[in-house]
């Protein structure tokens, strides 16, 4: 009895009676409408998860139909009955991973992934450094000439197509820790720069710390931040984000800031919900109150302080991809439509369905390329109607896949895919204090 009774807490059987099994999900699921199966939509899912958790189902029968949700939260927008569909969905990837068996090669790249290569600064500059040197070395074009990269596995090749181009190991090196212009500052904030983030879009992290400091900010990098967990919960590695959330919450608490920034739509989701990770009334969970307290986007800062005067126009005719984790979980949709409303030339042209997901969800689009296309497939031809030169968005995993998706309609001369802060820094920062 104690075993069934673990699995019902794990897998949040309790939650699953909030589910009515109404239907209202549906036109929201990206899944469902391109799988067009009951199992791979939210309610289906649900009734997966009671059914395992009765024992009327084994866990392999619950394995795919979770493995292909892409986690987008839409679901939870449209839902009259409020379920928690984020906690079933988590505690359902935990089971999984706890009952799955795996080969010692499995074990030892997932060790290898979660524990020192995503949570390692050194291990992301590393990546960073190496992918700088490839661009730079005249190795890419050899490799795209003789069509070497058809050899990475997991349809890698696609990818390597949209890699922004990144900085030089010294151009790495010189970032300082802590940056300040305006004295007095009008606020003190800790920016999370996040590991892929830091990594792969290097760029785009100074220019939300110039944003920053145009706003009048101080802005502190806290040396011992580390990956956000995000990865870790969407494969069911629970405690291992867990503690990740720990090393984050310790080290942001030795700064007495007003907000913690982050770029990242996936990060940020995983920030504002690092109370969750642990037991109501404990001082980890009120630790982790505080920590959440402060978290906020880019957009809601730059919105909020409202200190800048774009002054450079950006001629362009664009539409927003907004983040799905960013508008369902963080709840923030109008602050990056404020900004662009800013920028002087800029027309914003709003898709038919802006939050129909882009198929990207974190790592999704790799483990599970050809569905994630089809995602994309949905969300391309709703781009094309616009008839955009340039795709907006507000997180990396959206950002690459949207270039993907350009590549994929053959419009890569036509339109081009940014992220807004990136396109913020295009159209000449001032603060209005300079």
């Amino acid at each position: 009895m104690s075993s069934v009774k673990t699995l019902q807490e794990k897998i949040n059987y309790d939650k699953t009676f909030d589910c009515v099994q109404c239907g209202y999900c549906l036109p929201a699921c990206p899944t469902y409408e391109t799988m067009e199966r009951e199992t791979h939509s939210p309610r289906g899912r649900i009734n997966l998860v009671k059914m395992v958790a009765e024992g009327k189902a084994a866990i392999e029968d619950l394995q795919e139909p979770i493995e292909k949700c892409l986690g987008c939260m839409a679901c939870t927008t449209v839902c009259p009955t409020d379920v928690q569909y984020g906690e079933i969905l988590e505690g359902a990837k935990e089971v999984i991973e706890d009952n799955q068996v795996k080969s010692k090669t499995q074990q030892k790249t997932e060790q290898f992934l979660f524990e020192s290569f995503f949570p390692s600064k050194g291990w992301m500059d590393t990546l960073g450094n190496a992918t700088w040197l490839y661009q730079k070395t005249g190795v890419q074009k050899i490799a795209r000439s003789f069509h070497l990269t058809k050899v990475a596995p997991m349809n890698l090749d696609q990818f390597e197509k949209v890699l922004p181009d990144l900085p030089s190991p010294k151009e790495r090196k010189r970032r300082a820790k802590r940056f300040i212009r305006k004295r007095p500052a009008t606020a003190k904030v800790a920016f999370f720069t996040g590991c892929v983030m830091d990594s792969m879009f290097f760029d785009t992290n100074q220019n939300t710390i110039e944003l920053l400091l145009r706003s009048g900010t101080e802005v502190v990098l806290p040396e011992q931040q580390t990956c956000c967990g995000a990865l870790h919960a969407h494969s069911g590695k629970i405690d291992q984000s867990r503690e990740l959330a720990k090393e984050n919450i310790k080290a942001f608490e030795e700064e007495q800031v007003d907000y913690i920034v982050n770029n990242a739509g996936g990060c940020g989701a995983r920030l504002i919900e690092y109370h969750h990770l642990f037991e109501e009334g404990t001082e980890w969970y009120e630790r982790a109150k505080q920590f959440v307290a402060k978290v906020k986007d880019i957009t809601e800062v730059l919105a909020e302080l409202d200190q800048i005067n774009y002054t450079k126009p950006v001629e362009k005719t664009v539409t927003y991809q907004p983040s799905c984790h960013m508008s369902n979980v963080q709840k923030v949709k109008q602050p990056p439509r404020q900004l662009m409303d800013k920028i002087p030339g800029l027309t914003l042209k709003e898709l038919d369905r802006p939050d129909f997901c882009c198929g990207s969800a974190g790592i999704y689009n790799i483990l599970n390329y050809e569905d994630s296309m089809d995602v994309l497939d949905v969300k391309m031809k709703d781009v094309c109607s616009t008839q955009p030169e340039g795709i907006v968005t507000t997180n990396p995993g959206c950002l690459l896949q949207m270039k993907l998706g350009i590549e994929r309609e053959g419009a890569s001369e036509d339109m081009e895919a940014v992220h807004l802060v990136d396109l913020l820094a295009q159209a000449g920062p001032v603060g209005k204090w300079e």
